[in-house]
Parts: C-alpha cells; structure tokens; sequence
C-alpha cells in the first residue's frame, strides 16, 4: 500500500515538474512574434524564481499548518492555471506570469517532497525515498519540453497539442493525490513564516547544486536562440530532455556513493560537458549539443542532484523541510541569476564570448564546491557504509 502511495506521489511530482518546460521550445518562436532579444526571454524564464524565492524564503512553514497533501494539490492547481494560460493567450507575458505561477508550486512541492515522500518509506535508508523524489521530478523536468518539440517539428505551432494532452494528465495527478494520506501531525513552529535553514555541512551541496542548475537553466533558456542561429531551434527540447531527464539513469550508481562523493564526482563532469555544449550550439553541431546534455544531465540530475540533497537531509536533523528549502533555494538562484545575465552578455557581445565567460564560471564554481566538500567523512557518510555493506 505503501508503495503504491509513493507512485501517486511520483506522478503528481513529475506532473508538476513536466509543466515547467513544457514551452521551452517555444522560446524563440515567441521572441520573434513578439520582436524581442534573448534577454527578454531570460527575464521571462526567469519570472518562474520569482515565484519559488518568496516560499522558499519565507513560507517553509506551510507544510506544518496546513498538511504536506494539500501544497501537493496546490501546487497542481497552480500548474494547470498556468499551462491553461499559455494555450489561449500564447506570448512572453503570458509565459512570465505563467512562470511565475509555476514556480508557486514548484517551490512549495520542493519544499514538501522529500519529508512528504519519506513518510512511505519509514525506517529504510533515506536515499530511496530521495530517489523516487528526484527520478520523479527530474524526468518531469525533461519530459515537457520534449513532448513540445515533438509537436514543433512535425507542425510549428504557439500552442502545440501537447499543452492539451499535459492539462488531461495533470488532472489525473490531482484526482490521485486527493486520496492520498497525509499522517504527518499539524505542528504550529511558530507560524509559517520561517526562513530557510543551512545546517552544518549544507553550503557545499548548497553550491554544488547552485552551479549545476545554472547549467541547466542556461541549456532551457539560451540554448534555443542558440540553435535558432543554424535552424535547429526545434531540437532545443530534446536538449532540455537530454540535460533533465537523462540524469535518472545515473542516480542508481549516486545511490552506491556516499553524498559527499557522489557530488564531488558530478562537479568533476559538469565542466567538461558544459564545454561539449556550448561548442556545438557555436558551430552548430547538434550531435555535440545532444550528446554534453546528456553528459551534462549525469552531473546535474544524477550525482549532484541526488547526493546533495541527499546529504542535506542527513545532515537536517528534524528540521527537513527547512533544509530542503534551503538546499532549492540555492538551486533556484543558480537556475535564474546567471542565466539573466548570460543572456544580457549575449545581447550586448555575442553567443561564442558570452558562453565563454559562463563556462569559466561554472568552472571555478565546480572548484571551490569540490574543494568545500573535503574534509574527514560525516557519520552519514559513515551510516551510508554500514547501510551498504549490509546490504551486500
């Protein structure tokens, strides 16, 4: 019973996820229609933070007054508005406000998930119930965008049928989370506004996964013009699913190393794929592209993704929910900020140098995250052992 509970949950939470992307490949098309640069449409991806800062900033109380189910819901709710939105009054301004909307729920599920889906696996090592939480989430993530470009390609289109089908299946998310339970008590902790927490040893994974979504927003948000440049912009979906998505299958080997190693090893891929990327967006080599999301999406979905979070649960205590937003929090301000002022740089200098100077910045970022993960082995690291040799 338990499991099936966590497969509705997963669902919900990649529903929630898919919505996100869903018009990514669209970027470009709705820049030309409405006459705009590659900054506009930075700062209309980037409305989606705008949504998740004030929630994770503030609201991470939420799940204790009102229940981790009805966030789920809300959030779900939120999802089909936006993607709703998008199809009757397709332009950047309706992608910014449904950004932002999108980014209401993403945040509040980021904030709940992790305890919400903890709850079905009580008792086991902490790393499985992690996993269905960012297998789920990452595939979502991937899986819009390139449904859409699948759609773009065979007909180009403002409102592709796959923003229909997603408002059908997003639907029957919502009707399974209403029966799922949610025995977690109601505590009040002082009211709902309540900050983030960093405990000791967070600010590592903290970093590790600031820069690795910095990747990756730049990959949803920049990418397209990029390829748009060699008439490839309908294959930026692909990418988007390459660079999300593709890292689930790397999470089982994550899952064998410790949080600590497993983030360090991502931070080692994230450079060198980032440089596979943005030289096949310049030369227009799309197998390059193509192959550094994939590359890239190990780092960012598999290694860093699951062994940061990972390891800030352990090091949480029990106080979760505030670790985990404090943990997104960092994600989301990587996955908006640089890419902003990327896409200004590309405004004002050109795509090559302006690729350029954000690979030297996830390079150094990569460095110092690595060099702050060093250090003797927690006892979670040490727990992680004992659990894995017991195992085999």
């Amino acid at each position: 019973m338990h499991r099936i509970s966590a497969l509705r949950l997963a669902f919900a939470l990649c529903m929630i996820t898919t919505a996100v992307n869903l018009q990514a490949p669209l970027y470009a098309a709705l820049a030309t229609r409405d006459g705009v640069g590659v900054g506009a449409t930075t700062l209309a991806f980037a409305c989606y933070v705008l949504g998740v800062l004030p929630v994770l900033l503030a609201l991470s109380g939420l799940a204790e007054r009102l229940g981790q189910r009805a966030l789920i819901v809300f959030a779900l709710l939120l999802c089909l508005v936006a993607t709703t939105l998008t199809l009757v009054a397709p332009g950047l301004l309706s992608l910014g406000i449904a950004r932002f909307l999108m980014g209401i729920g993403t945040a509040l599920t980021s904030a709940v998930a992790p305890a919400y889906m903890l709850e079905f696996f009580a008792g086991e090592d902490t790393r499985r119930p992690t996993t269905w939480v960012t297998a789920s989430t990452a595939l979502g993530f991937g899986l819009g965008a390139a449904f859409t470009s699948l759609f773009v390609l065979h007909s180009p289109s403002l409102t592709p049928p796959s923003l229909g089908w997603y408002l059908g299946a997003a639907t029957l998310a919502l009707l399974l989370v209403l029966s799922l339970k949610d025995e977690a008590p109601r505590r009040d902790l002082g009211g709902i506004l309540r900050l983030p927490a960093y405990p000791p040893g967070a600010f590592g994974y903290g970093l590790a996964i600031l820069t690795a979504w910095a990747t990756v927003g730049l990959v949803i948000a920049i990418l397209p013009s990029a390829l748009a440049r060699h008439g490839l912009s309908g294959w930026a979906g692909f990418a988007t699913f390459g660079i999300c998505s593709c890292g689930v299958l790397f999470q089982p080997l994550a899952r064998r190393l410790s949080p600590r190693v497993a983030t360090r090893v991502g931070l080692l891929i994230l450079p060198l794929a980032y440089a596979l990327i943005a030289w096949g967006a310049v030369q227009g080599r799309l197998s390059a592209v193509l192959i550094g999301t994939v590359v890239a999406s190990s780092a960012c979905y598999g290694f860093v993704y699951l062994g940061g979070l990972s390891g800030v649960l352990e090091v949480a205590g029990e106080d979760k929910s505030r670790a985990s937003a404090g943990y997104f929090l960092m994600a989301y301000l990587g996955f908006s900020l640089p890419v902003i002022a990327t896409g200004a740089l590309i405004d004002a200098l050109g795509h090559a140098l302006a690729l350029t100077l954000f690979g030297a910045a996830v390079l150094a970022s990569s460095l110092i995250a690595a060099w702050s993960l060093q250090g003797p082995r927690s006892r979670g690291d040490q727990g992680e052992r004992v659990l894995a040799s017991r195992s085999e």
